[in-house]
């Protein structure tokens, strides 16, 4: 246990005084802060972002056929329902069409419609906005017009036309086991964050083994510390390192975005990024440091059996691999009408995929506990299993110099003393 603390605290201080690795991790928090802080600073308000002016949104009222007539009582009933499906805009008329394009495009309007009487528009924006859907909208106001104006002529009284097309139908979707729209995106951050950092740090873990294995005092060393402590303290600081950065990381973010959460109270996505459960938080770090341990053991037994740094690539690329595969199946069932088919259900129970695949149905359906338990424990029971096999596999592969280590030669000396 000594020794563990050893390797342990001298690994893990090495990735603190890490220029890069903080450097990395300062600018990222940076970036996520002025993220978060992005809406407020744009809004140019300090106090209550709802108080301020309405943007005008100009309507023109045309006659179609352009040889009939357009009432003021036509004009005045297009003014009013656009005004109450736009209630953020100031709505008003404009006298031409020529003249609602010059105030569009001079920005003195942010929008405006030109209706040809009720059966086609034309929409004018300066910059249309890629989340813009006020054209979808205004053909909602434009039909619910038609349906008056069909009453009207059908004999029905105004009062009557109006109560039965303005109605409202009240629904209410109610999910009995998990919600997918609300729950993608966290899961989708996790397992892309998962994905990040096992490259990331699994490399690092290989080349910190490599390097030390070029220099010849490493023969001291392995005879000297027990392998198992020398393994173990490397990925161990390894994932520390890591899950702190991500801490730090979301933990930034997580604290700008309750301070500007009123900022953000209109984007979906965001929302349900920090709205979390307690319990699927529990899940995704389990699952997260067991995934991490299991490649990061696997990429620091592929690290001893290179004798240079540069054929690293070549001997984590079936790790790697294997990794991507996993990371693709689980996206693709992510992505899929039914996230919980049998690919993802069989991956959940596989040691190399579970890590994503069990988040992931968690996550996105209802998962009976037992099998739950049973990914766990599998996963659990196989860190240990990888964790002292690389470690046996290390103490081979760093004292066995020249060429690349050989599969043969690696078993034929794995069990050796």
């Amino acid at each position: 246990m000594k020794q563990f603390k050893t390797v342990f605290s001298f690994e893990f201080k090495g990735y603190l005084k890490n220029k890069v690795f903080v450097g990395v991790t300062l600018f990222l928090v940076a970036v996520i802060a002025i993220v978060m802080f992005f809406p407020r600073i744009t809004s140019g308000k300090t106090e209550d972002p709802g108080v301020g002016e309405a943007p005008v949104m100009l309507i023109c009222v045309l006659p179609d056929p352009p040889d009939s007539v357009v009432t003021e009582a036509q004009a005045d009933g297009a003014e009013t329902l656009f005004g109450a499906e736009f209630a953020e805009y100031s709505v008003t008329r404009a006298t031409s069409e020529e003249e609602l394009k010059n105030l569009v495009g001079s920005g003195e309007a942010e929008c405006g419609f030109v209706l040809h009487g009720f059966s086609s528009f034309e929409y004018y924006v300066k910059d249309l906005s890629m989340y813009d859907q006020n054209g979808m909208r205004a053909e909602n106001v434009i039909r619910e017009f038609s349906y008056v104006s069909a009453l009207l002529n059908a004999g029905v009284s105004p009062e009557n036309a109006g109560a039965l097309v303005g109605s409202e139908i009240k629904g209410e979707t109610v999910a009995l086991g998990k919600d997918q729209s609300q729950n993608f995106f966290y899961t989708y951050i996790m397992i892309f964050a998962l994905y990040m950092v096992i490259l990331m740090y699994g490399q690092m873990v290989a080349t910190s083994v490599a390097s030390e294995k070029s220099s010849r005092a490493m023969e001291l060393l392995v005879t000297s510390v027990d392998p198992v402590s020398m393994m173990f303290g490397k990925v161990l600081s390894a994932c520390l390192a890591g899950l702190s950065q991500l801490v730090l990381i979301f933990g930034t973010a997580a604290v700008c975005y309750n301070f500007n959460s009123e900022y953000w109270q209109d984007n979906f996505i965001i929302g349900s990024i920090f709205n979390i459960p307690g319990g699927l938080l529990v899940y995704m770090f389990v699952f997260f440091i067991l995934g991490f341990l299991i490649y990061a053991f696997m990429y620091g037994a592929m690290g001893s059996t290179v004798s240079k740094l540069e054929d690293i690539n070549t001997a984590v690329m079936p790790v790697t691999m294997m990794f991507i595969i996993a990371f693709f199946v689980v996206m693709y069932s992510l992505t899929s009408s039914n996230p919980d088919n049998m690919i993802l259900t069989v991956c959940s129970f596989i040691p190399f995929t579970s890590p994503m695949a069990m988040f992931t149905r968690i996550a996105m359906s209802e998962v009976p506990p037992a099998q739950i338990a049973l990914s766990i424990f599998i996963l659990a029971a196989s860190v240990a299993g990888v964790g002292f096999v690389s470690a046996r596999i290390y103490r081979v592969g760093v004292l066995m110099y020249g060429t690349r280590v050989r599969l043969p030669a690696l078993l034929k000396n794995l069990f050796k003393g």
